[in-house]
């Protein structure tokens, strides 16, 4: 049996019970930890996401707004269990993202492994520096717009 001695946990519990946060709930607002940056010609975000099944994942774009949305179940279900400690977040998280015009969302892959969602956003092919040629008489330079 688990002992719990740490009383401001106690104090966290009880305070979810005062301010009507159900059992089983965090008492930090629960957030999906992301990392983003750009790799290349792709812009690359990574999320954290302990714990929750690849099919409680559900990933939609519309009008350049990215959505995450994950299910955290519970782990320990059935009639003999008898929960000792609640600390993981349970329930749906949500984020969103907006992408801007210069990211191709129709060619979005995205990856799920050892609980970390890897998402792996092109930049599209307009918004890509490329070389104009100048002609001037003689002289022939390339720049970069």
């Amino acid at each position: 049996m688990l002992m719990r001695t740490d009383p401001f946990r106690e104090l966290d519990r009880l305070t979810q019970q005062v301010f009507g946060q159900g059992p089983g709930t965090w008492s930090r607002p629960a957030v999906m930890p992301m990392d983003a940056y750009r790799a290349g010609d792709e812009f690359v975000v990574v999320f954290d996401l302990p714990g929750v099944e690849p099919d409680a994942i559900d990933l939609d774009v519309e009008r350049n707004v990215l959505t995450v949305k994950a299910e955290r179940r519970p782990s320990a279900t059935g009639d003999n269990v008898e929960m000792q400690v609640a600390e993981r977040p349970l329930g749906v998280f949500s984020r969103q993202l907006f992408l801007g015009d210069t990211l191709d969302t129709d060619n979005i892959k995205a990856s799920y492994e050892a609980g970390v969602l890897t998402l792996r956003i092109p930049v599209a092919e307009a918004a890509k520096p490329r070389k104009i040629a100048i002609e001037s008489g003689e002289n022939r330079k390339e720049i970069t717009a």
